[in-house]
């Protein structure tokens, strides 16, 4: 699932980023250190999906948003999508939009990793020198399809973030992600996307 900030997003399709990049590690890196974030982001999220919906969206929704946070590198996704617009913002709207951004994000991850059929996550570190994580979600039940993640990780601030992630694919959805952020902001600017990712945090969560 790319960011999608219109209606039928793909479940369990994610696929943030903002750079298609190869990175070759300056310095080698322990793969623990790679992959750590991706795992306790795999744990959180068969934490909430054995919960399902009988537990409240809120409380689910808590035990990833530190999860996501510390994987995915979400500022970045929203500064190139947003584009050179972003370099000409206030810090208050740069703050407001990362605000509702990682609101709605995190609030995707909930909304669709819901239910538990006895999936299994399968993480692979990185190989070849370069720093992908791939993570394979076998089905629980006869039939249904297997899908890999690639989480394209980066250092920054002395942690590792996933910049990009594609699914079932080694093609890259940031340029459509980007596409559709920056067609927003030149539609209705700043205030009309995070309008729009506020809409959508509330429908994702079921608020009114």
């Amino acid at each position: 699932m790319r960011i999608n900030l219109g209606d039928g997003a793909g479940i369990r399709r994610l696929a943030f980023g903002v750079v298609m990049a190869v990175l070759c590690l300056a310095r080698p890196a322990l793969a623990s250190d790679v992959t750590a974030p991706i795992e306790a982001l795999d744990a959180g999220l068969l934490q909430v999906m054995k919960a399902g919906k009988s537990a409240p969206f809120q409380q689910r929704y808590d035990v990833l948003a530190p999860l996501v946070i510390r994987a995915i590198d979400l500022d970045a996704i929203l500064e190139g999508g947003v584009g050179p617009t972003w370099a000409t913002l206030s810090a208050a709207e740069q703050a407001a939009l990362k605000t509702a951004f990682q609101r709605y994000s995190i609030a995707t991850y909930v909304a669709h990793f819901d239910d538990y059929a006895g999936e299994k996550f399968e993480l692979y570190p990185p190989a070849g020198g370069n720093a992908v994580v791939k993570v394979k979600i076998v089905p629980g039940k006869p039939g249904d399809d297997t899908h890999v993640l690639g989480y394209t990780m980066r250092q920054t601030g002395g942690m590792w973030k996933a910049i990009d992630v594609t699914a079932d694919s080694e093609i890259s959805q940031v340029v459509a992600q980007q596409e559709e952020i920056r067609s927003l902001v030149t539609r209705s600017g700043p205030g009309g996307l995070l309008t729009r990712l506020q809409q959508k945090t509330a429908e994702l969560s079921g608020a009114k």
